[in-house]
């Protein structure tokens, strides 16, 4: 499958090109063991050589590449029960963050949380799942903020680098299942069920990975153009 340029095609810094290559392994559009052709990329992405190697180089000390002698970058290997690993080890620490913040969360904050919920519900209904990105960012961003852990937070960031933001929209599932997963998130702050939130936020996580690890799986079967 042929990679395809972000919009408005503007010049990327090597964190934006980082992220975007990094969401399209975990979308299953660069498959194991791809080869990564800086070339390619900079075109592609409008971007100057400089960058594209900082961006290469960065994602392989965190694991999504690999740089073979002679042979340079490729996707490392990477499943969906790898993907399952990851979001398990997220949910923990996402339950603890929604736990702390239903336990400190003021009513002016949790009615913050029930007008984003709010907008994230109307984006589900009318299929704009660009907003519904959005608005689930926003929503869960909110609720660690509340935590105020910093610490967590930093450590959250590790495993949100598998999450791909830009491509949720395609796998099929997710705008129902955040929809209602998030539901009952909010429910548990609306009661004060610290223990609830936790139990609300972890299952939402490790809905969210089973349905990527699904679609990662099955795009690995697609043929892909390599870069």
């Amino acid at each position: 499958m042929a990679l395809k340029a972000p919009a408005g095609g503007r010049k990327q810094l090597s964190e934006e090109v980082s992220d975007y290559l990094r969401e399209t392994i975990m979308a299953g559009e660069l498959k194991s063991g791809e080869s990564i052709r800086a070339d390619a990329i900079g075109e592609l992405l409008g971007v100057s050589a400089t960058p594209v190697r900082e961006a290469l180089h960065a994602l392989k000390v965190e694991g999504f590449l690999v740089l073979a002698p002679r042979k340079g970058f490729a996707v490392a290997p990477l499943t969906g029960q790898d993907i399952r690993d990851v979001f398990c080890a997220h949910a923990l620490i996402a339950g603890e963050l929604a736990s702390r913040a239903c336990l400190s969360a003021s009513d002016e904050q949790i009615a913050e949380l029930g007008a984003l919920h709010f907008e994230l519900m109307a984006a589900a209904e009318r299929g704009d799942n660009e907003m519904l990105e959005e608005k689930n960012h926003q929503f869960h961003r909110q609720i660690y903020v509340i935590a105020n852990s910093i610490r967590l937070r930093q450590t959250l960031a590790t495993f949100v680098k598998y999450v791909p933001r830009m491509f949720y929209s395609k796998i099929p599932g997710w705008p129902v299942t955040t929809a209602n997963d998030h539901s009952a998130v909010i429910s548990a702050f609306r009661a004060h069920d610290a223990e609830g939130a936790r139990e609300a936020m972890s299952k939402h996580i490790i809905n969210s990975g089973e349905l990527l690890a699904q679609y990662f799986d099955e795009q690995q079967s697609v043929t892909s153009c390599p870069i």
